[in-house]
């Protein structure tokens, strides 16, 4: 139903990623994919993703482990222990490490191995999983649409559109502070309101105190310090942390006695936990590639934003944003997003007298936000998946908030417009 078209791209040097360029959108010959082809592409995802699907696979069955020996109890019962009689202080303190992560480097599947801990933490604490992905995946989320600070996100746009790194922190600063505050209050609003009696008191005896339970939680959590370290320092990649996570499990394994075997079928039953989120990570990669094979994605990216240049400058800008949010439904990688938009925006910004600045807030708002909504979002549906949790359950529960929080970033651009930012 679309025409074919691209744009001509070239290398970026300062990115190092391949960019198109500016007004060179032309129509190609059409290449339509049939319905056969469209199966052939669901192996091709599952390819293409399969370092993301081999994580999820590996993540799974070390907590899988993890769980069998006892320590995560024992862990949540120690942690819940320290806010007796204040347990649901526990809520926003999740939520802002999660916001932290999200606005440091713009942390999603590394989401999906921190599920299986926190549903054993809202079970005691008496909350429905809907609850662990809102205090996970809400804070993340929006800590890396609003960040000042992430690579994947902010920066690369910003590099993108030649301004300095960091540039305008302190304004993105203020309101990120504001949409995760939003974030935690909602989360905490949602937990008391859905909250029932928590655990019983008796689960809580029959997990006898162990020194190999605290061994192994020590063993967890330096596994996380180590994972950031490595995203962060090492600039690892998927591959890693599936090692990394695969070591844990291992040692886990055999810290709490389950031996080889019990290890191993430890792992069998968290591959089958996690089957279904790595193939949904899989089949989302496969939507993008039907549109990439049919050449109709750089169409969309004309087709939406041309229009966006006859507008008044601040219809304009809100427009952008209106316009990354339909692109990232079909094109969910926030970082294939900006190297796809960003050098077509740009140049009709400065048309327009629109700020550089305001573009990549546009792009950050629209775009980066769509990720807790969006179905072509794997991580999203592989996090889903981890906690049992239907879409259309995750949908109904977090639009009005997900609108809410669009909101605000159209009144962050209107503000930016207004202060010169």
């Amino acid at each position: 139903m679309l025409p074919a078209g691209q744009y001509d791209r070239v290398d970026d040097p300062e990115s190092g990623r391949s960019v198109v360029v500016p007004g060179s959108y032309h129509a190609v010959e059409r290449d339509p994919v049939n319905l056969f082809e469209a199966f052939v592409a669901i192996p091709v995802g599952m390819i293409d993703a399969g370092e993301v699907v081999f994580l999820i696979f590996l993540i799974g069955g070390a907590f899988a482990v993890v769980d069998q020996t006892g320590a995560l109890r024992w862990g949540v019962e120690w942690l819940i222990g320290k806010f007796r009689g204040r347990e649901m202080l526990v809520v926003p303190l999740v939520c802002l490490a999660f916001a932290v992560a999200g606005a440091v480097y713009n942390m999603q599947e590394e989401i999906i191995a921190l599920i299986p801990p926190l549903l054993v933490l809202t079970h005691r604490l008496g909350v429905p999983p809907m609850i662990a992905v809102s205090m996970s995946v809400g804070p993340a989320f929006v800590g890396s649409a609003f960040s000042p600070i992430n690579p994947f996100q902010v920066g690369l746009a910003q590099t993108l559109a030649e301004l300095p790194l960091g540039s305008a922190g302190v304004f993105r600063f203020v309101f990120l502070v504001i949409a995760v505050g939003f974030w935690v209050a909602i989360t905490m609003r949602e937990a008391n309101r859905m909250r029932s009696a928590p655990a019983s008191e008796a689960a809580e005896a029959s997990l006898e105190h162990d020194w190999r339970y605290a061994a192994i939680m020590v063993l967890v959590v330096a596994t996380f310090g180590i994972m950031t370290y490595g995203i962060l320092g090492l600039d690892w990649g998927f591959n890693h942390l599936s090692a990394l996570f695969f070591i844990m499990g291992i040692v886990a394994g055999l810290m709490g006695r389950l031996g080889v075997n019990g290890t191993a079928l430890g792992y069998v039953e968290g591959f089958k936990t996690m089957a279904l989120a790595g193939l949904l990570i899989g089949f989302a990669r496969t939507i993008f590639i039907v549109l990439e094979q049919g050449r109709i994605v750089d169409t969309i990216v004309y087709g939406i934003f041309t229009p966006i240049a006859d507008l008044p400058v601040t219809l304009s800008a809100l427009g952008m944003m209106v316009g990354h949010f339909g692109l990232h439904i079909p094109i969910p990688s926030v970082t294939g997003h900006a190297v796809l938009t960003m050098p077509v925006l740009v140049p009709v910004s400065d048309l327009l007298g629109l700020s550089r600045q305001v573009t990549v807030l546009a792009y950050q708002m629209g775009g980066g936000m769509c990720d807790l909504i969006t179905p072509t979002n794997g991580a999203l549906m592989a996090i889903l998946a981890a906690a049992k949790i239907g879409y259309e359950q995750w949908f109904a529960f977090v639009i009005k908030y997900y609108l809410s929080v669009m909101a605000l970033g159209a009144v962050s651009i209107v503000a930016a417009i207004a202060l010169g930012v």
